[in-house]
């Protein structure tokens, strides 16, 4: 939270948080401060300097493996289309390589066959 914080009150880009196996509780507290901060703009979403994205615990391997994926290609949006500078955070690069086998044993494939 702080490095975003610090990220978007001193640079002024956007910063994209992927939360892949995220608990309901951890994510929540997370937006609870980025609202607190001025990082998130309820008034005026367009202000916002934070996008948030999570997958959590107890989701199927595929829904956790997509929110790595959807808060990188949100990334490539703001940094492509709207020309911004962009912090792209992934928590928890662990967990999102976990689904990504989780993933391949349901399809019964090598792991590096899954995209």
């Amino acid at each position: 939270m702080e490095l975003i914080n610090n990220i978007a009150k001193a640079h002024g880009g956007v910063s994209v948080f992927g939360g892949v196996g995220e608990r309901t509780r951890e994510g929540n507290d997370l937006y609870m401060e980025m609202k607190e901060s001025g990082v998130i703009n309820e008034q005026n979403i367009a202000e916002s300097k934070v996008a948030l994205v999570y997958g959590q615990m107890n989701e199927p391997p595929g829904a956790r493996m997509r929110v790595g994926l959807t808060a990188l290609t949100m990334a490539e949006y703001f940094r492509d289309v709207n020309e911004q500078d962009v912090l792209l955070f992934i928590d928890n690069i662990f967990r999102f390589v976990q689904a990504g086998s989780e993933v391949s044993a349901l399809l019964g494939r090598m792991p590096s066959a899954v995209e």
